[in-house]
């Protein structure tokens, strides 16, 4: 493992002094977020961006400390980049959920209501079980397959901790700017 975890508290200490990437989506970040972040979605995310954005604002050789939410998506990031860039890669704990707790924390918010991404599949998994099982018992029951697919799908999401239908909302309207 090439990088290391820093608590809200740990990043606080450091906070201006390091380069802040933030990976959560467009109407995430817009809701909340610490000012002067790079802001690049996990599925977008590289190297060669990140390098691009630190030498944009000046912060080449800083460490870089990695948001998210809650943690999971900063921990794929910093996979993605690990090896790929020469800054330590650091992922703040808890994320924002974790950051918002602190009376001094530098979060600027926004009027976005936009629901957080693992709420959104929480949302749409449990939608499409319940549908699945409504269906499967009123009119066939072949779309209790529906519910199955899911639910193989939440198995698959939790054994690699990669989520496909967190990627392809994190794509949708709603979750971009503007």
């Amino acid at each position: 493992m090439s990088h290391k975890t820093a608590t809200t508290q740990e990043f606080l200490n450091q906070h201006p002094d390091c380069c802040v990437v933030d990976v959560r989506t467009p109407a995430e970040t817009a809701n909340a977020h610490v000012p002067g972040s790079i802001f690049i979605p996990v599925q977008e995310i590289t190297a060669e961006r990140v390098k691009a954005e630190m030498a944009a604002k000046g912060q080449q050789g800083k460490p870089i400390y990695l948001m998210c939410q809650s943690g999971k998506r900063a921990e794929m990031a910093a996979n993605n980049l690990a090896g790929k860039v020469d800054e330590p890669l650091i992922i703040v704990t808890g994320g924002v959920n974790a950051l918002s707790q602190h009376d001094n924390a530098p979060l600027q918010k926004g009027d976005s209501n936009v629901i957080s991404l693992e709420r959104q599949v929480r949302i749409a998994a449990g939608s499409l079980v319940l549908v699945g099982v409504i269906l499967g018992a009123l009119l066939n029951p072949m779309f209790y397959a529906l519910s199955g697919f899911v639910g193989a799908g939440l198995v698959f999401a939790g054994v690699t901790d990669t989520c496909a239908m967190g990627m392809l909302l994190a794509r949708m309207s709603w979750n971009q700017r503007g």
